[in-house]
């Protein structure tokens, strides 16, 4: 159970919207925002080349296009993400040195522990931070839509949207659900359950739900990951989890906020997992209105992976994607799970 399509009306010729613009912040509604930051910067080290990895949609970070459609505590975020607006840069000097990301993730036979980790990466400094750094994957190459969905824990995060879920359900429409350690500790029978469900895969969204950054880079005010050993502990604590739960290890990794630098998108890989972001925003943290989700959502085109939440059922997610489903079906749109759709 794949992919996803349902036979267009008659008469209609199937159609696909041109391309959306990317989201201009990953939202963080579900995070907790009473971390205390820790500071940026850490020692140089020799210098590193960077190879750019085969998977698609994988690039460097670029600002955001806009900032209109945020509050203003995000639109002050996407400002300082700017290249040389402090904490959201994209780099602290010329002198930095950046992991080579690898072009596939690890296979679970060859990945190494923690020692050999913070030995490979411990030296490292990036030179980018946001969004869509080196070595993340933003979409796919394949003619479907990969729809995913994040659960992020913590407090008002630990909810389940019953009702999004169920219209999946109903349209057969295949979805990615990242789950965090603390929406797993609030609802262990229901990401068991979900796990067994084939329309569904699940996927690693962290243990603290932290930005992932190796030298403590903030995203939205939440302090990111202190250190190389804090990018493997909230990467590598979940996934433990979720395999313990489920029997399988994920294979796919969006941190909390889903900010990164290319250093800890490289050290994803190299633990077997591909670190994932998005081309369409599709209910901004859950926080957008039914009618502004089906119209985020009816901008898909093929390749495109969206975000949205499945843990804010009082949010207008599950009714603007009632909205939009079936019309995106009727025009042929297909989806399908990003194991479906991404070379792992």
């Amino acid at each position: 159970m794949g992919d996803s399509k349902r036979r267009p009306l008659a008469g209609r010729r199937s159609v696909l919207l041109g391309m959306a613009g990317l989201a201009s912040a990953a939202l963080a509604a579900c995070a907790d925002n009473g971390r205390s930051a820790f500071p940026d910067g850490a020692g140089a080290g020799p210098a590193s080349p960077v190879t750019q990895p085969s998977a698609p949609g994988a690039g460097p970070a670029t600002p955001p296009p806009s900032i209109a459609a945020l509050s203003s505590e995000q639109a002050a975020a996407a400002i300082a993400a700017k290249p040389g607006g402090g904490e959201g840069g994209s780099g602290e000097g010329g002198d930095s040195t950046v992991a080579p990301p690898s072009s596939v993730p690890a296979s679970p036979a060859t990945i190494p522990g923690k020692p050999q980790i913070l030995a490979e990466f411990g030296p490292l400094r990036p030179q980018e931070w946001g969004l869509h750094v080196t070595g993340v994957v933003n979409n796919s190459a394949s003619q479907h839509v990969a729809l995913t969905f994040d659960a992020c824990g913590g407090p008002g995060g630990t909810g389940c949207d019953h009702k999004l879920l169920k219209s999946l359900r109903s349209l057969n429409v295949p979805a990615t659900l990242f789950i965090n350690s603390r929406w797993i500790a609030a609802n262990r029978s229901l990401a068991s359950e979900l796990a067994a469900e084939p329309l569904f895969e699940l996927a690693n969204h962290g243990t603290l739900h932290l930005p992932l950054s190796v030298n403590g880079r903030s995203a939205y005010g939440i302090a990111g990951t202190a250190n190389p050993a804090a990018v493997y502990e909230e990467l590598m604590g979940n996934q433990a989890l979720m395999l313990e739960l489920t029997g399988v290890s994920p294979r796919f990794f969006r941190p909390g906020t889903a900010f990164y630098d290319e250093v800890a998108a490289s050290m994803t890989r190299r633990l077997g997992m591909l670190p994932v972001n998005f081309t369409v925003n599709g209910d901004g943290g859950a926080t957008f209105s039914p009618v502004t989700v089906a119209g985020e959502v009816a901008k898909v085109a093929a390749g495109d992976i969206v975000i949205s939440h499945f843990n804010r059922p009082a949010s207008g997610t599950a009714e603007g994607y009632a909205k939009a489903l079936p019309r995106l079906l009727d025009r042929g749109v297909t989806f399908a799970r990003l194991g479906d759709v991404l070379p792992v």
